[in-house]
């Protein structure tokens, strides 16, 4: 039996997509990289984060980058160049769109909470 998470009123899941460049061979099959942070909405923590089409080893590290980052007091550039700075795949670009867009969402959610 599959142990389920426990999810608390408290946590909201934020995804957006971006556009995978031409040149990558994942392109011929999905189109778009997705990026989806799991955000405890009382205290602004990055609890989890979702990747869709890399490696399980490439998400991994990715969410090592993201995980534990306080998006509600330092917003998005920090984890941005921590993206920027050690993630060298073809998809860099659209990981980092993603992530803001995931942001963008975010914000728009405070606004109106």
């Amino acid at each position: 039996m599959k142990k389920t998470r426990d999810f608390g009123e408290d946590t909201v899941y934020f995804v957006s997509y971006a556009k995978l460049p031409q040149d990558m061979s994942a392109t011929y099959i999905h189109r778009v990289v997705g990026v989806g942070f799991l955000i405890n909405t009382k205290t602004g923590i990055i609890e989890d984060v979702m990747i869709t089409l890399l490696s399980d080893l490439c998400k991994e590290f990715l969410s090592h980058l993201m995980v534990g980052h306080n998006i509600k007091e330092d917003g998005i550039d920090e984890i941005v160049d921590k993206v920027e700075n050690r993630f060298f795949g073809y998809s860099q670009k659209a990981v980092v769109v993603a992530m803001k867009g995931a942001y963008r969402r975010y914000v728009e959610w405070e606004r109106t909470n």
